[in-house]
């Protein structure tokens, strides 16, 4: 998904001059092609990551559209303040490419991990924030990026992600897509877990539960349209996401819901990464196991959840 991600962004560069692109600390030899046809459009800034921001705020001001990249909780976390007052305050057209979204780098432990990241930027008036479930959904969302108005959160999964999307199904900011019909559940997604519920949803049927899935690309702005009118079909309504159950995805449905008037009364739940700091060193999959972010946890949640209804 990062190779796709990157690639786009030089073959894009190379059609409109007003695309350039600053790095911060990545690997040696990324995007060299872009780095010696356009070396005045490449930048490489270094460990300094606030300072990056506000470089590419200026850029955009003037009329430039910067792609940025490194990992993804040192853009959130460090460079706060000038995501707040730089980009979004002044609602420039910054896009920010965040690697290692969720628990990608499970290796580096809790500073390394980016599981509060999309909650950050939810916060935050006028940034826009989308999360593909694979290479080839990353290809479909990158030229909509060029002359979308306002800053962008790009959030990247590991890479080399099983291909669950198609090219049939309609890309576009802010909406929704249905991947699957069902009327006794409804499973909301964002990112890599399309795939999880996916699998998720071919089990239930197997015991003749048959569950909707919404894949939620736009974390922000959400598609509440597509939301309601799924939910409102359904008894139960589960989110999964690679994040905090607090201010992702599962934290803006949590809101809706809230504040929906349903006819019929509904359960409903949020699997994510618990209220605390994700502290073991594995691997993605062992931290995604240890919370839950599962096919079979899914599996268990929505069958419980209808035993309730």
């Amino acid at each position: 998904m990062r190779k796709a991600c990157l690639n786009a962004v030089y073959e894009l560069a190379k059609t409109d001059e007003r695309i350039l692109f600053i790095g911060s600390d990545l690997g040696f030899g990324v995007l060299d092609e872009f780095k010696k046809e356009m070396p005045d459009r490449f930048f490489m800034e270094g460990i300094a990551e606030a300072n990056v921001i506000g470089m590419a705020a200026g850029l955009a001001m003037e009329g430039k559209i910067p792609y940025l990249n490194t990992i993804a909780p040192f853009f959130t976390r460090r460079g706060f303040e000038q995501i707040l007052l730089d980009l979004c305050l002044h609602h420039v057209n910054v896009r920010f490419i965040g690697n290692g979204g969720g628990l990608v780098y499970a290796p580096l432990g809790p500073t390394h991990l980016a599981f509060e990241d999309m909650a950050v930027m939810r916060a935050i008036p006028n940034m826009t924030i989308v999360a593909p479930a694979d290479a080839d959904e990353m290809r479909r969302l990158m030229p909509q990026t060029i002359d979308y108005s306002g800053p962008i959160y790009i959030r990247l999964a590991k890479g080399f992600d099983p291909i669950v999307t198609s090219g049939n199904n309609p890309f576009q900011i802010g909406k929704a897509i249905s991947m699957r019909k069902g009327d006794d559940a409804l499973i909301l997604t964002t990112g890599i877990t399309l795939k999880l519920a996916l699998e998720a949803a071919k089990i239930l049927s197997g015991s003749g539960i048959e569950a909707a899935i919404i894949h939620l690309h736009t974390v922000k702005p959400l598609d509440r349209d597509a939301i309601l009118d799924q939910a409102n079909r359904t008894r139960v309504i589960v989110t999964i996401e690679e994040h905090s159950i607090i201010g992702g995805l599962g934290g803006a449905v949590a809101e809706l819901v809230a504040e929906t008037d349903f006819k019929t009364p509904k359960r409903f739940r949020r699997i994510g990464i618990p209220d605390v700091f994700p502290d073991d060193y594995g691997s993605q999959a062992s931290l995604m196991a240890r919370y839950g972010i599962t096919t079979d946890h899914l599996v268990t949640t929505v069958r419980s959840l209808l035993k309730e209804a």
